[in-house]
């Protein structure tokens, strides 16, 4: 973006910039069971140590939730069009949705600085899925995944698995963040540094090791996507997401909004928090990443989900007798070492372990066939065929990888390390995390140069109850981030009620039983006991 306005002159283009040489596997099926406390069906409850028995009991919540008032209906709207045929051919053209699902999109400007000091405005992306018997005039829930994978792919996902308990309530508009999904686009990259920055380095014929050509692919992205978006560049981390949702609600004419935040989402919802304190009606906060520390952190706890949600692939592996034999992880570890010597061609070890993630973190669609696809396309590529991988790498690329994503990510993150300090979580990371540790090393060198921003803000005051959902086996952020947001929350004043879901995926939401949780507190603020637990 450059010092003028920019506007959309056509798809994907903005005017006034330059443009330089440019899941875990959900095999489960949750049972309808509910979590709130109001008309409550059966539950099993999380007991102390980690374990459950049903029908023990949970923590009471306090719940002030009888005094918040309900929320509203927009008085004014997005222009919505039907866009159901194309969402769902993005999103998986061989399978069929639910009969009576219905998406729409929408975009509206927001601001590029809502204080004026920056110009221009930028162009926000919205999807909504409703039921074809959702009720009419009730508030929507928007959600936001923040820059895991775009919001409206998340709604998109979710609403073709099993959402139908939520969407028979209200409908739910997913936002996405800047330069991500269907928001305004942004192309920072050439194609080349594009694919070099997947692959980690790994096939640059650079100098010095991985990690000396991952630093300058890093430092080459930083200026690529720094002068693409001059004088913006800092224009993306959470607390201007956070003013691109109050752009929305200012358009609504409503007092307040429901915010549905996953995974890295939390940054935001929870910068609307501080920003707007009473702006926001309903805050549910599902699997969230943590907020207050370091990057290098951030990958670590995401390692033990993605380890975690592994070890639930490979069991499922092993009941379907799939094609990496008895022993999966030791399959998947032959071929992570392959790809690392260059023997899978055209494979690199990043591209192989994203493919994995990205098959482990989605939701919809036919679940439990992903086990043997995953599993035969890597043991293929072993075997020399290599195009059913590189297909599932490509997809993943699609859905984890964005140029916005990368800008995000970078502005949103917090002390990236150095070259030194990746060669010794390198070291670190493999042992403890064998799979994906010494990759994810690496990567962090991408944002290594990025221009240092503040921290994401935390609200100060919360006076309302905070709906937390959190999984297992998350491969995208772990699970170790909602104690540290719930920490966050509960000191700036909220009532807290977390709610654990025993299956392996991204987000909780998907399970039925957590659904129940949420449709309960949207209407009428009532959180469900803390330490509730949702089958697998």
């Amino acid at each position: 973006m450059g010092a003028a306005a920019p506007a959309v002159t056509e798809p994907g283009r903005l005017v006034g910039m330059r443009r330089p040489v440019l899941l875990a596997m959900v095999l489960v099926v949750c049972s309808a069971c509910g979590a709130g406390p109001s008309n409550r069906p059966h539950v099993a409850v999380e007991r102390e140590g980690g374990g459950s028995e049903p029908g023990a009991t949970a923590t009471e919540t306090e719940n002030p939730g009888a005094s918040l008032p309900e929320l509203q209906a927009p008085r004014t709207d997005l222009a919505w069009f039907d866009c159901t045929q194309s969402t769902l051919t993005a999103l998986d053209p061989g399978t069929p949705p639910p009969g009576d699902l219905i998406f729409e999109c929408a975009s509206y400007d927001a601001a590029v600085d809502e204080s004026g000091t920056l110009p221009g405005t930028f162009t926000m992306g919205a999807l909504r899925a409703r039921l074809t018997g959702t009720p009419e005039n009730v508030a929507p829930l928007i959600l936001t995944s923040g820059s895991d994978r775009s919001s409206t792919a998340t709604l998109a996902a979710l609403s073709t698995g099993d959402l139908t308990r939520l969407l028979s309530t209200r409908p739910v508009v997913a936002l996405d963040r800047r330069g991500i999904g269907s928001s305004q686009k942004i192309e920072c990259l050439t194609p080349q540094l594009r694919r070099n920055l997947a692959d980690l380095g790994q096939f640059d014929p650079g100098p010095g090791d991985q990690v000396d050509k991952m630093t300058a692919l890093g430092r080459d992205a930083t200026i690529a996507c720094t002068d693409y978006l001059q004088p913006q560049e800092l224009a993306f981390d959470s607390t201007h997401a956070a003013d691109d949702i109050e752009a929305l609600r200012s358009i609504w004419d409503v007092d307040s909004v429901g915010l549905l935040a996953t995974g890295n989402g939390s940054a935001v919802a929870l910068s609307y928090a501080a920003k707007y304190p009473d702006r926001i009606g309903r805050l549910v906060l599902d699997s969230p990443a943590a907020t207050t520390v370091d990057a290098a952190t951030v990958a670590e706890q995401r390692l033990a989900g993605q380890e975690a949600a592994f070890d639930a692939f490979a069991n499922q592996c092993t009941a379907l007798n799939c094609s990496l034999g008895a022993d999966p992880r030791a399959a998947m570890t032959d071929a992570v070492t392959r790809a690392s010597n260059g023997q899978i061609p055209q494979v690199s070890t990043n591209a192989l372990l994203t493919a994995v993630t990205g098959t482990l973190a989605a939701t919809g669609g036919d679940q439990l066939g992903r086990v043997p696809a995953l599993s035969d396309a890597v043991s293929t590529a072993v075997a020399g065929n290599t195009a059913p991988i590189l297909a599932l790498a490509l997809q993943s690329e699609g859905a984890l990888e964005s140029d916005g994503q990368l800008i995000t990510r970078c502005t949103d993150g917090q002390q990236w390390p150095g070259p030194d300090r990746v060669r010794e979580l390198q070291d670190l990371w493999g042992e403890r995390f064998p799979l994906f540790g010494p990759s994810a090393a690496i990567g962090l060198l991408a944002c290594t140069s990025w221009p240092t921003t503040a921290p994401p803000a935390l609200p100060g005051e919360l006076n309302m109850p905070v709906l937390v959902l959190d999984g297992i086996a998350d491969p995208i952020v772990g699970t170790a981030g909602v104690g540290i947001v719930t920490g966050v929350v509960s000191s700036a004043g909220a009532t807290t009620a977390t709610v654990t879901w025993h299956g392996s995926g991204h987000p909780a939401a998907q399970s039925d039983c957590a659904q129940n949780s949420i449709v309960t507190y949207l209407a009428d603020g009532v959180l469900p006991p803390d330490g509730s637990a949702c089958p697998a």
